[in-house]
């Protein structure tokens, strides 16, 4: 009996270390250890919905420069897509909220000194509630996926994401350092690949 008890510890003990692992990135899909994320508001009654907003998103519009920055960090732009199936950038609990998403644009940067990658991707949808229930779910168990050659030290256990709704879309920037050990200070590489979803301010005034 105690044999058999000792086994199931054991194997509760493996469990938990590997739900513990990919929770912290260290699996294939990893996800963000810090994560804000902001439902829309009246501030964005104009693109509610896809009616009222209905030109597609273009990667000009989004990511129209060779970088970003904020305070004295700068990150270059090394790749953009634009996928016309949104599930391509999610998994887990976050493919169950994409319905009715058209088009999904992404964009992956990097520190100038390669120590920190950094993502960001827009999700183009049918209305605020399902922007609301997208941000949502990626409280849950799941996330948004890697960009394509993200770099393999991407350190999801050190992460940090904001995922925001904004009328019927639903933005993710995530930053992290891919440098192993220590601390690293990602206060501005978030600001600045965040500072993307700008762009849909323009979209209230036309």
């Amino acid at each position: 009996m105690r044999k058999w008890i000792a086994v199931a510890v054991a194997v509760l003990v493996v469990v938990a270390g590997v739900a513990a692992f990919l929770l912290l990135g260290g699996g294939p899909d990893p996800r963000a250890a810090v994560l804000r994320a902001e439902p829309s508001t009246a501030h964005y009654a104009p693109i509610a919905t896809r009616a009222l907003d209905p030109q597609p998103l273009t990667v000009a519009e989004m990511f129209p420069g060779p970088s970003v920055s904020a305070g004295t960090t700068r990150l270059a732009l090394k790749a953009t897509e634009t996928l016309a199936d949104c599930a391509e950038a999610a998994w887990g609990s976050a493919l169950d909220a994409l319905d009715g998403c058209t088009q999904a644009l992404r964009a992956r940067y990097e520190s100038e000194d390669g120590e920190i990658s950094g993502q960001f991707l827009i999700f183009n949808l049918a209305d605020s509630a399902a922007a609301d229930r997208l941000v949502t779910a990626l409280r849950g168990d799941g996330f948004v996926r890697p960009a394509p050659d993200t770099p393999e030290g991407f350190d999801g256990s050190r992460s940090w994401a904001q995922a925001r709704a904004l009328g019927h879309y639903a933005t993710v920037s995530w930053v992290a350092p891919v440098v192993e050990g220590g601390r690293v200070d990602l206060t501005y590489p978030q600001v600045a690949v965040d500072g993307l979803s700008l762009a849909i301010q323009r979209r209230l005034v036309r």
